[in-house]
Formats: structure tokens, C-alpha cells, sequence
């Protein structure tokens, strides 16, 4: 492991999560194999931070994703849920028992041709049962190709995809998955709803002390912890399971920075009452809940609305994508988690995840929402200075929390991130003595002008920043939503489309303690409180008594109060 990595355990909760964290991994194991070119620039994110190396039975390094999933039966497809890279089969075949044995097979799964062409490239398993992974440089992430001729990859249809499994290209550790066998993935019976459904699974002893397990495992191996992120659906009875994770994780890991992420899919059907009911319940209860035990909670959605009012998805210039497929919009969340999480994933200077929480939850602001610029919207013939300045003094980034339109509201503390930007546009272009456009112009480095534009847009506003030359690698499995008027690297073509495939892209992240959560969290109340529960009471059987529902109103009541516009830190 890296020296002084301050490393980081991810707790991914449900099925959305699931495609959510497929993309993130997939982008953090496109990062770690990028070409070795002359031209390319020391590690700026350090992988240790997510990552574990080990060994196989037989001695063979691994690198894997430090990494806790749960989800519910039938959602892994062909994925075995011990994972493939450590699988022995004479360790399958030991059975001690001599009587006669009868054999229940459950039905395979064809695996995705994807996959196919992911394992035919890093690896064969053996007829002894032996996975035999090609070594591994500097053991970091899979190998690149020896082969003479690269073989072309398949990249997979929207079609093809039917779980989060179906494109994860990333090896993991045995340790990592957790079936929950008592609820069904599949079909109308059976399913997790509720978020007292979910609260009940980590009460009863076999899944708490299967996830205690897994905790103790990775956290014991770690040099310096510095918290745990978890990614979880807040749409389902999975909130209900992040609650108690959270809570568990703040009895057990005092001091250590706790950063969820309420993933929600895309915009909902006014046809389905019972579901947009349930979902509006686990929304509210999952962010009350949450808030009460993580240093800090960010709904992450491609949705206009947290409430029952259905409102259009959100829209980027230069994306074009689904917003029923979570196929996409994990995608595209994924970019911007893997954008705003940077500052605690630095080689150098890190902000811990507590630092980063604290600047951003004070006077009890738990909450926050993020946004995102998805490709920053830079021309080749421009600078950094000139795409700030012709973005006006509108917000800068599209919002990601499902907080309706940012306009007219006011920020309090953010932390943001622009990746991706070659170091030569990073400051103005003009020649001498030409007559600078704005103050951004005078600016001597990128640093500078980022942090002066942000504070031309908030003046009053505790602002972080960073900027980074690394940016979001999109290769397949990701899909491909860009339009034709981008570069190879992301770039905005001031001319005719080259046909080049987009590799990588520049992205602007924000996190913000926002005056829209006002809006967004009183309407949240609103809503709960014009509900007739007695319509609902298979909701309330899961577990939540009509007290709960009382106690949690005035909580997310109480969290709106936090983000009054008169409500600043120069007040």
C-alpha cells in the first residue's frame, strides 16, 4: 500500500447503487490503466485510497476495490457472488459429507458477451480450477494487452443490459458481495419497499454479523482509515439498510468521516401510486435518518423532484441520454461522484472526508446537494478564463440533487473540482499588451483563476477548490451519450465532427450547503404531511409506527430551517 494513503471502505446499497458503483469502478480501473506516455503527468488521484492489494490462494497479486455490496436475490446474473479471482475448485469440491447426496442446481445465467471479452483479454480459468490472471505492472489494475494485434472491444448494447453485473468489468474480492436471500430482485412478490423492511434486515443477527465481518476484514488491514462512503438507493427499502449501516458505522468507527450518497433513478410514472408513494416515504425517512448518523448526506439524481410533483429530467448540451435506462444515468452520476470526491482521493494534500464535511455541514447542515458541468464545455482555441467568462454569472454546473432550478438561491459553503483541462489553457492566451476581457485574464495560474471566478460568482461564500490536468476516462462499457460536436478528449469542436470516439471528457463538480434545500426538504414535508396513511398502512407493517412518521416529519421540517437564505456565515 501507498505511504500515507488515508484509505477509504465503500459501502454500495442496492440495486441502483449497484449501476451507480459498476460505472465508478469501471472508471477508477480505466484510470489505473491508462497508457505510459511521456507526456503524461504523475498521479495526481491516489487508487490506494479505494483500493486493497492481496494475494490468491496460489500467490498471484491482486488489486481490488475496498469494497462492501449488498443487494437483494437475483441480481448478480452470472456474477458468482465469491467473485471469480480467488476461485478454487478443489476448494468447491470439499465436502465432508459421505451419505448420498442430491444436487439442486439454480438456473445459469448466460453471461454478457462483454464479460466474455473482458476475461478472454485478462485471464483464463484453468481445468484445475485455478484462475490464472496475466501479471499484473506495479500491481495496479488488470494488465494491458501482449498480444500482437489488440483485440477490439465489445462494447455492450442498452439491450443487453438487465443488472449492474451484466457490464462490471472489475474483479472483486470474495469479501465484497452480500446476498440478502429473504427479498427477490425480480418480480412483484418479495420485493424490499420499505424502509422499515430495510431498517429490519440489519437488525436480525445473520446479515448484522455477515456486514460486521466484512467491516472488521477491510478496516483491521487498513494503515489509516479515513472513513466510509456509501453509495445508497434512496428510492427503496434500501434506505432503510443505509440507516442502520450509518448508525452502525458511527457506534463502531467514532471520529472516522461517514459521506453518503441517496441515489435515486430517474424521473418517475404518475401511473404508479403505490410506488411514488413509497419512494417519497423512503426518501424522507432515508435523509432524516442518514443525516442523524453520517458527517454528511448528498441526494445524487437525474430527476427534477424529491417529491411527489413529477418534474422533466435534467438536461446537458452536449449529452444525450435515457433518463429511464440506469444504464445512463449511472453513468452519468458516476462522473460526477468520481469528480467530486477527488479532494480526499489526492497523492498530495488531501482533504480528509471529515475536514471536507465539516467545512460544508455547519449550523447543522447535513445535507447537500451536488452538481455537475458534464463535459466542461472548453474549446480548443479558448482558455480557461474565456469559457468562465462567457458562462455569465448563471450557475455553472447542472444540478444533481433533485433540487429544481438553482436560480435565486444562495449558497453557503461549497467545495469544487475541474479536472481534465490541459495546463496550457489554464490562463489567458492573449498576447501582451492586448486589453484584458475580465480579471480572470490577469489571473498567473489556473488555481487562481478558478478560485476568483468562484468568488465573483459567491462573495460571501466559504469556497474550496481544485483543479486537476487528470480527467474522466469514458471508455466502454461506458455508454456512449456524447454528441458529435466533442473532441476524442471532450473538447467542443470549433469545427466539422472528426468522428473520433470520446475517450475522456473535462468536468466541472460541485458539493454546495444550499438555500434550495429550503424549497426541496419543506416540500418533502408538505407532501408526507398531506399523506393519508391508512392507504399505506403495508408501509407502516414494515416496521414504522405513526410516531416514527410524526417524529420524522418534524426532523425534515427542522433540517429545512437549516438552509434559510438569511442564514449565512457572514451573518
Amino acid at each position: 500500500m501507498a505511504r500515507g494513503s488515508r484509505e477509504v471502505l465503500t459501502l454500495q446499497l442496492g440495486h441502483f447503487a449497484g449501476f451507480v458503483g459498476a460505472h465508478w469502478w469501471n472508471q477508477q480501473d480505466a484510470a489505473l490503466c491508462r497508457p505510459t506516455d511521456a507526456k503524461e503527468q504523475p498521479g495526481e488521484l491516489c487508487p490506494d485510497v479505494l483500493y486493497r492489494t492481496g494475494r490468491t490462494l496460489h500467490g498471484q497479486e491482486t488489486y481490488t476495490p475496498r469494497l462492501i455490496l449488498m443487494d437483494l436475490k437475483g441480481s448478480l446474473s452470472s456474477l458468482k457472488q465469491e467473485g471469480g479471482l480467488y476461485r478454487d475448485k478443489q476448494l468447491d469440491a470439499a465436502i465432508a459429507w459421505q451419505g448420498k447426496l442430491t444436487t439442486h442446481k439454480e438456473e445459469i445465467y448466460p453471461k454478457n458477451p462483454y464479460l466474455q471479452d473482458l476475461l478472454s483479454a485478462e485471464g483464463v480459468l484453468n481445468s484445475d480450477g485455478i484462475w490464472r490472471v496475466k501479471s499484473i505492472p506495479n500491481g495496479k489494475g488488470p494488465p494491458p494487452f501482449t498480444t500482437t494485434t489488440t483485440p477490439k472491444p465489445v462494447i455492450p448494447t442498452e439491450g443487453s443490459i438487465r443488472v449492474w453485473s451484466d457490464f462490471l468489468r472489475v474483479h472483486l474480492h470474495p469479501r465484497s458481495i452480500c446476498m440478502i436471500q429473504k427479498y427477490n430482485h425480480d418480480g412483484e412478490a418479495g420485493r424490499l419497499e420499505a424502509f422499515g423492511q430495510g431498517e429490519s434486515i440489519l437488525k436480525e443477527h445473520k446479515y448484522l454479523e455477515e456486514l460486521e465481518d466484512r467491516l472488521h476484514f477491510y478496516v483491521e488491514e487498513c494503515d489509516y482509515l479515513q472513513g466510509f462512503q456509501i453509495l445508497c438507493d434512496l428510492h427503496s427499502g434500501f434506505s432503510g439498510v443505509g440507516a442502520k449501516a450509518a448508525e452502525l458505522l458511527q457506534d463502531e468507527y467514532s471520529g472516522r468521516g461517514i459521506i453518503t450518497w441517496g441515489l435515486l433513478p430517474g424521473p418517475y410514472r404518475l401511473g404508479e401510486p403505490q410506488k411514488n408513494i413509497y419512494r417519497l416515504l423512503n426518501t424522507a425517512f432515508g435523509l432524516v435518518h442518514l443525516s442523524a448518523h453520517s458527517s454528511l448526506v448528498c441526494p445524487l439524481s437525474l430527476g427534477g423532484s424529491l417529491g411527489l410533483q413529477p418534474e422533466p429530467p435534467v438536461n446537458f448540451p452536449h449529452l444525450q441520454y435515457d433518463a429511464a435506462l440506469p444504464f445512463h444515468c449511472g453513468a452519468i452520476l458516476a462522473t460526477a461522484l468520481d469528480t467530486v470526491t477527488v479532494p480526499y482521493r489526492l497523492c498530495s494534500s488531501p482533504v480528509s472526508m471529515v475536514h471536507l464535511a465539516d467545512m460544508l455541514n455547519f449550523a447543522g447542515k447535513k445535507v447537500v446537494t451536488a452538481g455537475a458541468t458534464i463535459p466542461f464545455p472548453l474549446v480548443p482555441s479558448q482558455s480557461l478564463p474565456d469559457t468562465l467568462m462567457q458562462l455569465g454569472e448563471a450557475t455553472p454546473w447542472t444540478p444533481l440533487s433533485a433540487c429544481g432550478d438553482p436560480s435565486g438561491t444562495c449558497c453557503f459553503a461549497q467545495s469544487v473540482v475541474l479536472r481534465g483541462l490541459d495546463r496550457a489553457c489554464h490562463t489567458s492566451q492573449l498576447t501582451p499588451g492586448t486589453p484584458l476581457p475580465s480579471p480572470l485574464h490577469a489571473c498567473t495560474t489556473g488555481e487562481e483563476v478558478l478560485a476568483q471566478y468562484l468568488q465573483q460568482q459567491q462573495p460571501r461564500v466559504r469556497s474550496s477548490s481544485h483543479l486537476l490536468l487528470t480527467p474522466c476516462k469514458v471508455v466502454p462499457p461506458y455508454p456512449y451519450l456524447f454528441s458529435s460536436s466533442l473532441s476524442q478528449q471532450g473538447l467542443v469542436l470549433d469545427g466539422p465532427p472528426t468522428g473520433a470516439a470520446v475517450e475522456s471528457i473535462p468536468v466541472l463538480g460541485a458539493l454546495c450547503s444550499s438555500s434550495s434545500l429550503n424549497r426541496t426538504l419543506g416540500d418533502l414535508a408538505k407532501d408526507l404531511a398531506k399523506l393519508d396513511l391508512r392507504r399505506w398502512a403495508s408501509f407502516m407493517d414494515a416496521g414504522v409506527e405513526q410516531d416514527d412518521l410524526e417524529e420524522t416529519l418534524q426532523e425534515l421540517r427542522s433540517l429545512a430551517q437549516c438552509y434559510q437564505s438569511g442564514d449565512s456565515l457572514m451573518d
